[in-house]
């Protein structure tokens, strides 16, 4: 009997094959590129909704991508899925010597910061031993994609960079850097120079990731909910003022002020 894995694979196959579906045959590494990410997005979102139900269809559907990713470069000649597999399953137990060899960590930061200065050396792995050439040595950054959005890039660069030390030591040191970026802000409010303005709300959207991360709480994942927080709230402004037959457009700030405090009152049970 083949695996579920195998059973995915040789259906891809099939798709694939000159007797498949027209429109499977069609697609390239370049086309698909997309969907791996449409799929990874609404993956994430089913995680956000709690709904575990959805979650596993949508994880299905990421690793159908995947597994197709795998297809195209197996026909390509380079690799197979069962290569991948394999590929990060040495890479998990190089990086894991805590776990399946002799070394000793005390908690989970003591684990990033192994874990991050491993990924530094030639390879991805130091050899114990081992003297390397410093120009061998890899970005602490590096193998953050160009293409991941970019809060969850300033989220997992200073991810990296504290697991070199390079971090502030607590989320008050952290708040208090925020507020210097508020008062950043607020000196150029007046000022007209677009590029200023840009560079200084950028420091402090920065700045409020490396806060999120020093809570552990991932800022996206909460930017998500705040989203929908809002998305909610504001439609229900919408349905309260289509109740009394009245158009957003037409209504004083005041009364939309008004209507909005009455949706968080009721939220809240108040």
């Amino acid at each position: 009997m083949p695996t579920d894995i195998d059973k995915l694979c040789q259906l891809i196959a099939r798709l694939r094959a000159p007797e498949g579906c027209p429109w499977d045959r069609k697609q390239t590494l370049e086309s698909v590129r997309a969907f791996l990410l449409e799929e990874a997005h609404e993956t994430a979102a089913a995680i956000d909704s709690g709904n575990r139900q959805e979650l596993l269809q949508e994880l299905g559907d990421l690793i159908f991508q995947a597994a197709f990713i795998a297809q195209l470069a197996h026909e390509e000649g380079a690799f197979d899925l069962a290569q991948a597999i394999d590929a990060v399953h040495t890479k998990m137990i190089d990086r894991h010597p805590h776990v399946f060899g002799d070394d000793k960590l005390e908690d989970a930061d003591a684990v990033h910061r192994a874990w991050e200065l491993r990924k530094t050396q030639p390879g991805g792995t130091p050899s114990e031993g081992n003297q390397h050439d410093r120009s061998e040595r890899r970005s602490v950054l590096a193998g953050i994609p160009a293409s991941l959005p970019p809060l969850i890039a300033a989220y997992r660069m200073t991810q990296k960079a504290s697991g070199v030390g390079f971090d502030w030591t607590d989320a008050r040191s952290v708040l208090a850097k925020v507020r210097e970026e508020i008062v950043e802000v607020e000196e150029i409010l007046d000022q007209s120079d677009r590029r200023r303005h840009e560079e200084e709300v950028g420091d402090l959207l920065f700045t409020a990731v490396n806060l999120a991360r020093h809570l552990e709480v991932d800022p996206d994942a909460a930017l998500a909910k705040a989203n929908s927080k809002f998305q909610r709230r504001f439609q229900a402004v919408e349905a309260d003022f289509e109740r009394r037959d009245r158009h957003l457009a037409d209504a004083t700030l005041e009364e939309l002020e008004a209507s909005w405090c009455n949706v968080k009152r009721a939220e809240r049970g108040g």
